[in-house]
């Protein structure tokens, strides 16, 4: 039997790695900022607003500042669902900070 070649063992790694923290896209990167950019105050009253599921989550997290390990082993649920959980925050917080509010004039 021949050992695998060099470029399978590399494309074998890059599957076993699809989950990847360090990689944000642009618009991603945009929800970081705004979410990060807000008061502790706020961040609280904006998680307090989101859907009930999410909000353990983006507490731990994005309130906490905790691990994704830390917190996806005191949720009992594993680490892809924290990540999808912390980033369906991230995009609600940050389009309703984007959006117009009521009353402003554009």
């Amino acid at each position: 039997m021949r050992p695998p070649d060099e470029h399978f063992l590399k494309e074998r790694i890059m599957r076993s790695d699809d989950f990847d923290l360090d990689v944000v896209d642009a618009e991603d990167a945009r929800y970081e900022q705004l979410v990060a950019a807000l008061g502790l105050a706020d961040l609280e009253a904006s998680i307090a607003r989101l859907p009930h599921d999410l909000q353990p989550a983006a507490t731990g997290v994005l309130l906490q500042g905790r691990s994704y390990s830390d917190v996806s082993q005191e949720l009992g649920i594993r680490q892809p669902e924290l990540v999808r959980a912390v980033h369906r925050s991230r995009v609600i917080i940050a389009r309703k900070l984007a959006a117009p509010q009521e009353g402003d004039v554009a």
